[in-house]
């Protein structure tokens, strides 16, 4: 039988993030007008309960389909369970609209995609930057910011390259200093060294471990070498926990 994770309530209440038997499922074309009503239904989440506190590393992990990238957006207010309960930065993200859980995201996550999701248009470090405009940085502070952090995964002499002059593993690192820039709560992770080769690899992973004395980080990898670093493993299959290492 799957091994759940239960929340205790104490733990809940400290943690950065918690899930408590949360589940989702999609309809799968969707039914419309002349659908019938009989669209197929999705599980991808089935009552998978965690919480991570600030200065922890939890991994999670499992085959392709397993619902990793599923619970990563739920656990980032990305999107919302279908059934359970997602606790972030003390929200019911439930409970907010649309506009709130963006807020949300903005003041209390900092977020690495696995296909980065940076702007062609700007160079690396404005790219970095960009959280810091919507939180009201003055132009300096941003700046030197993202000096800072593009320095720390090794691009500072990339400053001003747009992402179509910058390889995967680069964008990745930028998408990564992206994340970190406004010092949220909880980073989220999507297969963060999966463009990188080993060395490379290991100073990013370095740097989310430092991070995490002070913030809470949670990563979605199929890399051992990444899933080594966290201090705890949660396996999915089939949208259920499997077991937590």
């Amino acid at each position: 039988m799957a091994q759940q994770q239960v929340p205790d309530s104490d733990a809940a209440a400290d943690a950065a993030v918690a899930a408590d038997a949360v589940s989702r499922s999609y309809t799968r074309g969707g039914g419309g007008i002349f659908g019938g009503g009989d669209a197929p239904t999705v599980q991808a989440l089935n009552e998978v309960s965690m919480q991570v506190r600030r200065g922890e590393v939890v991994g999670i992990a499992g085959p392709s389909g397993s619902g990793k990238s599923t619970l990563l957006h739920l656990l980032a207010g990305l999107d919302v369970p279908t059934s359970g309960t997602v606790t972030l930065a003390g929200d019911d993200v439930s409970t907010l609209s649309g506009r709130q859980r963006a807020r949300l995201r903005l003041d209390n996550v900092g977020i690495v995609f696995q296909r980065f999701h940076l702007l062609d248009a700007l160079s690396a470090r404005s790219n970095v930057a960009l959280p810091l405009v919507e939180l009201g940085y003055s132009k300096g502070r941003r700046r030197e910011r993202a000096e800072t952090l593009l320095d720390e995964v090794g691009l500072d002499g990339r400053l001003t390259h747009k992402p179509g002059q910058l390889s995967g593993g680069e964008q990745q690192r930028v998408a990564l200093a992206r994340a970190l820039a406004s010092e949220p709560a909880l980073v989220v992770a999507d297969e963060p060294t999966g463009e990188l080769d080993s060395e490379t690899g290991e100073r990013v992973l370095d740097l989310l471990v430092d991070i995490a004395d002070e913030q809470a980080v949670v990563l979605a990898s199929h890399d051992q070498q990444a899933l080594d670093v966290c201090d705890r493993v949660v396996h999915l299959r089939d949208g259920a926990v499997e077991r937590v290492v």
